[in-house]
């Protein structure tokens, strides 16, 4: 796959996609999130992957939105940049493969956003986390949606309203991140925890993120009533039951994603 603003590639069962506009601090340009978008939905369609990795080139993760983008426009153009993330950001949980973030540097507004869209994020000692939109007078309110489901409310709001800069330390406490690792070893350590998740069943891992992202906004009766349902289903498939065979007899299971 051939982009301008990002670099896409495949190894084995992990799908990498790359942001690769080190000079705008990889902001998201409405060219590089079509890019995304695309990219997302060829990985996405792959059925050989069971991880994407998004990460970046040059010194910082992801400035947020490109901001040349948002002076002197109009209500449409406006409108089409947020529901063009929008758009990005749920394609993200809407995809089969676990996405991991690899986070260093400074990950701000739409890039802290899409941090917290991710189903899980390393990242290393240098990385910094904001939404400080409210500095430059555009209050953060869409970064805010993935924000405020990823941290505790008290935490968000003090984000949203100060715009300052939490640590990775800071940020694993709150849950936005899962492991911070030291700068050398970020690339080894996401890699190793995208080869751990890839020794799963596909089917298992869609059907898993899937009721994931399904359930979690549901009352808890009617999270169970739905989990109970799709764990029933999840049995009778092959892998499940070629899976808890194995494991019976002390073998190594053969996925057939079916």
């Amino acid at each position: 796959m051939e982009f301008k603003d990002i670099l896409v590639e495949t190894q084995g069962a992990i799908g990498t996609i790359t942001l690769n506009s080190p000079s705008t601090v990889n902001a998201l340009s409405k060219s590089m999130i079509g890019e995304i978008i695309s990219a997302l939905g060829t990985l996405g369609a792959d059925e050989a992957l069971k991880v994407i990795i998004l990460k970046a080139n040059g010194k910082h993760f992801c400035a947020g939105h490109f901001l040349r983008e948002m002076v002197d426009g109009d209500v449409g153009g406006y409108r089409f940049i947020f529901e063009q993330c929008s758009t990005m950001m749920k394609l993200v949980h809407q995809v089969p493969q676990i996405v991991i973030a690899q986070v260093h540097g400074v990950a701000t507004a739409a890039g802290c956003q899409l941090v917290a869209t991710c189903d899980l994020a390393v990242a290393d000692e240098t990385a910094r986390f904001a939404t400080p939109g409210v500095k430059i007078g555009l209050f953060c309110t869409t970064p805010m949606v993935a924000l405020s489901r990823a941290v505790s409310r008290k935490l968000a709001m003090e984000m949203l309203v100060t715009g300052r800069l939490i640590s990775a330390t800071e940020a694993k406490e709150a849950g936005l991140i899962n492991k911070i690792v030291p700068e050398a070893e970020l690339e080894k350590a996401t890699v190793d925890l995208a080869l751990s998740i890839a020794e799963a069943s596909p089917l298992v891992l869609k059907i898993g993120k899937q009721a994931f992202y399904n359930q979690i906004e549901l009352e808890e009766p009617r999270a169970y009533e739905y989990a109970n349902e799709v764990i029933t289903r999840n049995l009778l498939s092959e892998d499940a039951q070629a899976g808890i065979k194995a494991f019976l007899e002390k073998k190594k299971p053969t996925w057939k994603g079916k």
